[in-house]
């Protein structure tokens, strides 16, 4: 089985301390879980890790490409892995911020990416999930960014919207049963009007994880919502 074990991050820009300045510690516990789940794939011994991230369409990602924080105010590219001419600035935030958390680690492991659209039904991210599993080299860990919904008071970014949280708590007991059911359930049209941007990545890593096969038992590490946004860490391992 080449899927050796999954997490489960999110990309809020504000995760990265010099973009949130003197609010950077409010952030610190999310920081610390992110590292944490991190540091478990990589002692899951892949030989690549494979990033999942929502974006506006479904992309597949070389070793060069990278992002930028600029757009949020921090002028810095983010390299997925390697730099060389062939690499350009076209990472989706929610792999920018899984590419920098593998900064973070400081692992040297081969990484690679790829953006799933927002719009994507569950069926089709089921599908990509299955690739991960139906290849028989080289072992992979999937590192799987998105947030959950941002509609949690009048402050989020969404507005208020009563059904935020029910939507949320259903998120956080999937991820920490590795209920894969449950996220293949989620429903794109809910998931889109609460502004979800987990939903199809989720979705690609139940895929994954159903198609490997075998029990597999998940770890909530950390499930907040500070700024009107549903934030989730977890780990997939199997059992």
């Amino acid at each position: 089985m080449p899927l050796v074990a999954a997490a489960v991050c999110p990309h809020p820009p504000l995760i990265v301390p010099e973009l949130a300045g003197a609010a950077a510690p409010e952030l610190d516990e999310l920081r610390a879980a992110c590292d944490a789940a991190v540091a478990g794939l990589i002692a899951a011994g892949p030989e690549v890790i494979f990033l999942v991230g929502g974006g506006p369409e479904t992309v597949r990602f070389n070793a060069a490409e990278h992002g930028s924080l600029r757009p949020y105010g921090l002028d810095r590219h983010v390299r997925l892995w390697k730099v060389n001419c062939a690499g350009g600035d076209r990472l989706p935030l929610s792999l920018t911020v899984g590419a920098w958390l593998l900064q973070r680690s400081r692992t040297a492991l081969p990484r690679l990416a790829r953006s799933v659209a927002a719009d994507a039904a569950p069926a089709h991210c089921a599908e990509l999930g299955a690739e991960f599993a139906a290849a028989t080299e080289p072992r992979v860990a999937l590192l799987v960014t998105g947030d959950g919904s941002a509609c949690r008071g009048p402050a989020s970014p969404g507005y208020d919207d009563p059904r935020a949280e029910a939507y949320d708590e259903g998120v956080a007991r999937a991820l920490a049963d590795a209920d894969t059911g449950a996220l293949l359930d989620l429903d794109p049209v809910l998931s889109a009007q609460l502004k979800a941007a987990g939903r199809a990545p989720w979705q690609v890593l139940a895929g994954a994880v159903r198609a490997a096969g075998g029990d597999w038992r998940g770890e909530l590490r950390h499930h907040s919502a500070p700024y009107g946004v549903a934030y989730f860490v977890s780990s997939w391992t199997p059992a």
